[in-house]
């Protein structure tokens, strides 16, 4: 009888987490082996080393930043995936990218796959966001900091998707005036910035 409330609270856990790890389950004094007793009933899947979720989960097409801030909760998603996240991009990244400090080690996650990029000082701690996945709580940088973001990487994700990204961000009122040249300068990138907010209409 002790098993199946243990197995209970598990599921019920896994509901309301989305995403589970041993630790969840450590830190509410249940064994991890209930992990693995699930995962060979078929009531759990392993999406990853050591992490869980429902099989009859519904997953939305978020999932993968559950997953990714669930293993890495210091981290902050960032430039193409914070842009798919707030509907600025006509791009789908086939990777998590995710903003780490430079003092952090390089996480070792093996599923979804991640892009790390270092920010430093206030360009990883100004404009962030934290948003519920799937239970999980996901920190993200807001619009008008991720716009920022794409014109600080342009050499890395492409000008053309700063720009979409700018336009889309002021056409669906993401972003405002301040904000935006406010991200501007937190990234050093206001002289690059100036002539694009200067010709928003």
């Amino acid at each position: 009888m002790a098993q199946l409330t243990r197995i209970e609270q598990v599921l019920k856990l896994a509901r309301e987490e989305g995403v589970l790890r041993p630790r969840d389950l450590e830190a509410r004094g249940i064994p991890r082996v209930y992990l693995q007793v699930l995962y060979n009933r078929g009531k759990l899947l392993r999406t990853g080393r050591g992490i869980y979720a429902l099989t009859a989960n519904h997953w939305t097409e978020r999932h993968s930043l559950a997953e990714v801030c669930k293993r890495i909760p210091h981290g902050v998603v960032c430039l193409l995936s914070a842009l798919r996240f707030h509907d600025l991009t006509t791009q789908d990244p086939n990777r998590v990218w995710i903003a780490i400090s430079p003092r952090k080690h390089r996480p070792r996650v093996d599923h979804p796959p991640i892009r790390v990029v270092r920010f430093s000082g206030a360009a990883l701690t100004e404009g962030v966001e934290t948003h519920s996945v799937e239970g999980v709580p996901v920190r993200i940088f807001s619009p008008a900091k991720t716009v920022a973001d794409c014109f600080k990487y342009r050499n890395k994700i492409g000008l053309d998707v700063a720009l979409e990204a700018l336009r889309d961000g002021w056409r669906k009122r993401l972003c405002t005036m301040d904000d935006l040249w406010r991200y501007a300068q937190v990234c050093r990138v206001a002289n690059v910035v100036r002539p694009y907010l200067e010709s928003l209409p």
